[in-house]
């Protein structure tokens, strides 16, 4: 048992209920975040409910099932900010039917995770690697941005519009809609206590002392019932098609087409932050994890919540770091999380109905301000244009359009640029010459070789990286470049260790030019995955025979010695 899941027995005891303390208030501000943007009198409680059943489910099977041994899940800001957008565009195309809401959620929920054991049996986790930082930073800050602006009018005590461009607009009119200087002044009091208490001592949560004391004061203030959570259902969960909601008004391919893009988006969301978790905890603990794995297990857990109307999540980093540091080191951790937060539901959740939103709303301003990449801002004018450019293009796309639009378009911009710096790197490299006036001052150590009486009849050709469609174009000049009265083209091909189908293609039209014009064409050092795509596309030996390709430069002058006329 020396590595089983009962080798750290006591501190992944204390790791996890230490992570659940955390988790609580985190888990009941992001479900009502969820909930914020529709107008219903038990958005507030059912909210509550859905962020500690998503928390307890997915943080109960992602630590089973997973392949990140301390990692804590449950809900995150991106993921909630994803679940927001699909409830209130739900409430909106169902006409206020609550039914329909929490089923869209539910769906959207298990689609998540089907899509994430899809991405785990394909193995697809190991690609989040080639993610850019600009991409990550722009769409992070964006998310944290968000998040902040969201959480404003409840701080003030007031409800949240559902777009983004009106939170914006609309903080010009919160002093006349009326300011609930009661609610102003708790959630103040929340910010202040979770930034100074860390100063103080960082053996408590800083999260819960500010939920505990502030909703403590706010008891004796008598604050307004409307400005707290409310009564939240206790019991164990039950799948949402057994909790006796109304569905015979729900319009079912309304409601599915409006759950699989979202289902899609969390997905992608949820394993990238997941994965990006998992990599910081590897970093603490000095282990490993099996990314696909984790997928997997994000997959089982994120559908198991659904069924049974919890929001989506994913590997959470705080809640993460916070177990690791605590002492968790397995599994049990993550169990141990998910039972605290169960019992808060089984009939602690009495408690909770008094926490007023305005305490949620400072917790979560916090969460956003944390998330923002202000060291990625700072660097701006340090970093390259086009890694600026994408930053800021993929945070105003996050804030003002569609996180996935944001990701997307980054992802495109990115690969764009990359592509650009590589032809001008390969615009640099590429060099030519005739044997007979190039290299006297500095050739090549093999080029040295060249017989004397083949100098001035043979042309050499050095390529200096990929040939792909990002670099034909400087690929096609400097191969036309080549005399027209050169009788032997030697194509150096060392480093060209990556052919795609476009290169192929301009080799094939370089070679029937140069034969064209009566120039013998050889090639030397041809890389596997070029010699590959050159074979299976019958360039070689179809216009180039295999004779005429060499294993080293000294072969092909051997050649050149005993056959060349």
């Amino acid at each position: 048992m020396k590595h089983g899941i009962f080798s750290n027995f006591k501190g992944d005891l204390f790791g996890g209920l230490t992570a659940g303390i955390v988790a609580l208030p985190l888990a009941l501000a992001f479900g009502i975040q969820a909930f914020g943007g529709i107008d219903a009198p038990e958005a507030s409680s059912m909210g509550a409910l859905a962020g500690l059943v998503g928390a307890t489910l997915l943080g109960m099977f992602a630590s089973i099932f997973g392949g990140t041994h301390s990692q804590i899940s449950g809900p995150t800001g991106p993921m909630t900010v994803i679940t927001a957008g699909l409830i209130s565009a739900s409430w909106t195309a169902s006409n206020g039917n609550f039914s329909s809401v929490l089923i869209a959620m539910s769906l959207a929920g298990l689609f998540c995770g089907l899509f994430q054991i899809l991405f785990g049996i394909l193995k697809i986790g190991k690609y989040v690697r080639y993610i850019p930082y600009p991409v990550l930073s722009g769409f992070m800050s964006g998310i944290g941005v968000i998040i902040i602006l969201q959480q404003i009018y409840p701080l003030v005590g007031q409800k949240s519009p559902v777009l983004v461009v009106d939170m914006v607009t609309g903080l010009s009119t919160i002093a006349k809609a009326g300011i609930s200087w009661q609610a102003l002044g708790l959630g103040l009091a929340t910010i202040a206590i979770i930034i100074a208490m860390p100063k103080i001592s960082k053996k408590v949560p800083s999260t819960l002392v500010a939920l505990i004391g502030v909703t403590i004061i706010s008891l004796l203030c008598s604050i307004e019932e409307k400005l707290t959570i409310g009564e939240i259902p206790t019991g164990l969960p039950m799948p949402f098609f057994a909790k006796g909601l109304d569905l015979s008004n729900v319009d079912w391919a309304q409601v599915l087409k409006a759950s699989v893009i979202p289902g899609l988006t969390l997905a992608g969301l949820g394993s990238i932050d997941t994965l990006l978790t998992s990599v910081v905890a590897d970093n603490i603990t000095r282990t490993k994890h099996n990314s696909n794995k984790e997928l997997i297990g994000q997959g089982i857990g994120n559908a198991i919540a659904g069924l049974f109307c919890g929001i989506a999540g994913a590997g959470a980093t705080m809640r993460t770091v916070v177990n690791v540091k605590s002492g968790g080191r397995t599994q049990l951790s993550g169990v141990m999380h998910s039972l605290l937060l169960l019992s808060i539901l089984l009939g602690l959740g009495a408690l909770v109905r008094y926490v007023p939103l305005a305490v949620l709303a400072g917790i979560l301003i916090t969460v956003g301000y944390g998330i923002i990449d202000f060291k990625g801002f700072r660097d701006l004018n340090k970093i390259p244009r086009s890694d600026a450019f994408v930053l800021i293009t993929v945070f105003i796309v996050t804030v003002f359009v569609d996180l996935l639009t944001a990701v997307g378009i980054g992802m495109v911009m990115a690969c764009v640029f990359f592509m650009k710096h590589a032809g001008d790197m390969l615009e640099r490299n590429y060099s030519t010459a005739e044997i007979s006036e190039f290299d006297k001052e500095n050739p090549w150590p093999d080029e040295t070789t060249m017989p004397e009486e083949l100098k001035g009849k043979v042309y050499v050709q050095r390529l200096n990286g990929p040939v792909f469609f990002g670099s034909i174009t400087k690929f096609q000049e400097v191969m036309h470049d080549v005399p027209t009265d050169a009788k032997i083209v030697i194509i150096r091909m060392r480093y060209v260790a990556y052919l795609d189908q476009s290169g192929v293609y301009a080799f094939e039209s370089a070679i029937k030019d140069l034969q064209a014009n009566g120039a013998t064409v050889l090639m030397t050092i041809v890389q596997p995955q070029a010699m590959s795509k050159l074979t299976a596309l019958n360039i070689i030996p179809g216009l180039i025979p295999e004779d005429h390709v060499f294993p080293t430069f000294e072969a092909c002058t051997t050649w050149l010695r005993n056959n060349a006329q």
